[in-house]
């Protein structure tokens, strides 16, 4: 007999059932293997996908990576940010499409989450800071799946954190047999994202479990726990985790720096916000 774990990774490994990608990420992803392919021909790629183009190039510019307008073309994203980057911001923008028509809470927590992480990352001279954003960006992609494919268990997931109150992470594992974070994981390597992603996305609630990229995990982690804090967005529960000691440590943070962080986190989310409400703006059918 079929476990529900099981039933759920069927879903995932049928990607006739998933949310669309556009052609052009796998495109892009073949071009990438070849090792030779130029940043001017993968940007013309992305450029035929126009709608696509201009999102990557929005994100690009907006307080995730802190270009500010200093980005007007996919080729400048390609060279600046690296064609892992680029890629996963494709992803991003196509799911989190989905997200702001159906959840539009776990869109602006995940853009917290991602601006959070940046200020993080570059404040603690880690390598990658852009990758390390796209992986925040992304960290909760398995609760869209939850919300859009598993409708029934979703409500049954609302009904248990509000009864009971626990955190999704809990409801989840309560009545699902696994999480989003195991579903994220599952997601990323069916959509063939880069590798390095798969690690925050799985274990950015149990940091210890990450092996080779446990420094982006805590990141992650972290950045989650003070989006949450703050109240930016809403990511299924209104609980406030303790941040883990093994991430406290790995990223060498003390109270003085991470109030210094803060700091400059809350100018940052006040742009991201502003960000999440243009954008639903514009995606806004006009009357």
């Amino acid at each position: 007999m079929a476990t529900k774990r099981a039933d759920i990774r069927r879903i995932i490994r049928d990607t006739k059932t998933l949310p669309t990608l556009p052609g052009v990420i796998s495109r892009l992803s073949a071009m990438a293997e070849q090792g030779t392919v130029s940043a001017g021909e993968m940007a013309r790629v992305v450029m035929t996908d126009q709608v696509l183009s201009a999102k990557v190039i929005r994100l690009v510019n907006s307080a995730f990576y802190g270009f500010y307008g200093k980005v007007s073309t996919v080729s400048e994203a390609l060279v600046m940010l690296g064609v892992n980057v680029v890629k996963s911001l494709a992803v991003s923008s196509s799911i989190f499409e989905i997200m702001e028509k159906n959840v539009v809470g776990l869109w602006e927590h995940s853009m917290g989450v991602a601006v959070t992480a940046s200020v993080l990352a570059k404040r603690l001279k880690l390598k990658d800071p852009d990758e390390i954003s796209t992986a925040a960006l992304l960290h909760d992609i398995g609760k869209v799946i939850i919300k859009i494919k598993l409708e029934d268990d979703y409500d049954h997931l609302v009904a248990l954190i509000q009864e009971k109150d626990v955190s999704m992470f809990e409801a989840e594992r309560a009545l699902l047999e696994t999480d989003h974070c195991e579903i994220g994981a599952w997601l990323a390597q069916t959509w063939h994202l880069p590798a390095n992603l798969v690690e925050p996305i799985a274990w950015h609630h149990n940091v210890e479990k990450s092996v080779t990229q446990q420094a982006m995990t805590s990141v992650v982690h972290v950045a989650d726990t003070l989006t949450r804090a703050a109240a930016f967005g809403f990511s299924g529960d209104d609980l406030v985790p303790r941040i883990q000691t093994i991430a406290w440590n790995k990223l060498g943070l003390t109270d003085q720096k991470l109030e210094s962080i803060l700091d400059e986190v809350e100018d940052r989310l006040s742009d991201a916000k502003n960000l999440s409400l243009e954008m639903q703006a514009s995606a806004s059918p006009k009357v």
